[in-house]
């Protein structure tokens, strides 16, 4: 499994490859790589060079993962790879998206076939950028669906159309992090680019489960004004999307003070004005990981860290009977 033949990219002159994942359509010189670093041109035809290689392999609850409507309390066997196609400077995994670390060997069946020797239901593609390892992710995630199981995908979103179109009839759910509401900021602190993320929520919300995942980083992203405008634009799209906001904690490049408190209750406060379900992340903060029906402001579903108390009834509130959005066992 060392090299794996590419999807998705054009043969060019001179031995070049325009790979045609991602937005940044890098166009790769013979025994280069992309800005991934592992989608890599070898004699004019692309190969993924992390097809089957994984860093992490683990078992999770699907809250941390982060999705609070989907089958909460559920155990997840979640994988990742190596490689991004950004580059964050507050990066949490820089370990595994930014330098190559060790790795093992699993062919998808070996990875489904663990999911069902467990028990697990739930497979998630995340800790690095599924994006970067997406043959992977697509087989092993088609496969899964054969034998009944479900797949989640926590990304950043910088992928284009086509290969998506490809994807979201193996995916039930995702995780995506809008890292912000300005093209500045992504271009500048991550590389890579405010739209195709758009496009990607927009079609995602259409066909499987969605949630949103915002880091709040202190002086870079946390004017109050551009946050407002994501809410607004979040919920223009459906307003009972899952939205989680993530305080910031110093790490990789960067060691901006960590996210303010009174900001974090600020930005929820306001996300509330336009969301149904909006959610504080590494922030313990009295309600704010709890879901409440959003008709009679009931109680439903009660967060400390990974412990839940679901009061749901056939995934509707007990006390007014709403359905609730997502997928609840």
């Amino acid at each position: 499994m060392n090299e794996y033949p590419a999807k998705f990219y054009q043969p060019e002159e001179n031995g070049l490859v325009r790979c045609k994942l991602c937005p940044h359509n890098c166009k790769i010189s013979n025994n280069k790589t992309g800005i991934c670093q592992v989608r890599k041109n070898i004699d004019g035809k692309l190969y993924s060079i992390n097809y089957g290689k994984v860093s992490s392999l683990g078992i999770d609850p699907v809250e941390k993962k982060p999705l609070y409507h989907f089958h909460p309390q559920a155990e997840v066997l979640s994988l990742g790879s190596w490689g991004c196609n950004m580059a964050c400077s507050f990066c949490q995994n820089w370990q595994i998206s930014q330098q190559k670390p060790r790795l093992r060997e699993f062919k998808p069946a070996e990875i489904v076939e663990t999911a069902l020797d467990k028990d697990i239901d739930l497979l998630a593609y995340t800790y690095s950028e599924p994006t970067v390892f997406y043959e992977y992710m697509l087989e092993t995630a088609e496969l899964a669906h054969k034998k009944g199981l479900k797949n989640i995908m926590v990304s950043n979103g910088f992928i284009n159309q086509k290969p998506l179109e490809e994807l979201i009839p193996f995916l039930d759910a995702a995780n995506i992090d809008l890292k912000a509401f300005n093209n500045d900021f992504y271009e500048k602190h991550c590389k890579g680019g405010l739209e195709a993320v758009k496009r990607t929520i927009k079609m995602l919300a259409e066909e499987i489960h969605l949630e949103v995942t915002n880091l709040i980083v202190t002086d870079l992203n946390d004017d109050l004004e551009e946050l407002e405008a994501l809410f607004r634009w979040l919920a223009e799209i459906n307003n009972e999307i899952p939205l989680h906001l993530s305080r910031y904690h110093p790490a990789y490049k960067l060691d901006n003070p960590q996210t303010d408190l009174e900001l974090m209750k600020k930005a929820y406060q306001q996300a509330e004005k336009y969301l149904e379900h909006v959610y504080l992340g590494n922030a313990v903060i009295k309600n704010t990981a709890d879901t409440f029906c959003s008709e009679c402001g009931e109680k439903l579903i009660k967060r400390r860290a990974y412990d839940v108390e679901n009061r749901l009834e056939n995934n509707r509130c007990f006390n007014c009977g709403k359905k609730l959005y997502g997928e609840f066992l």
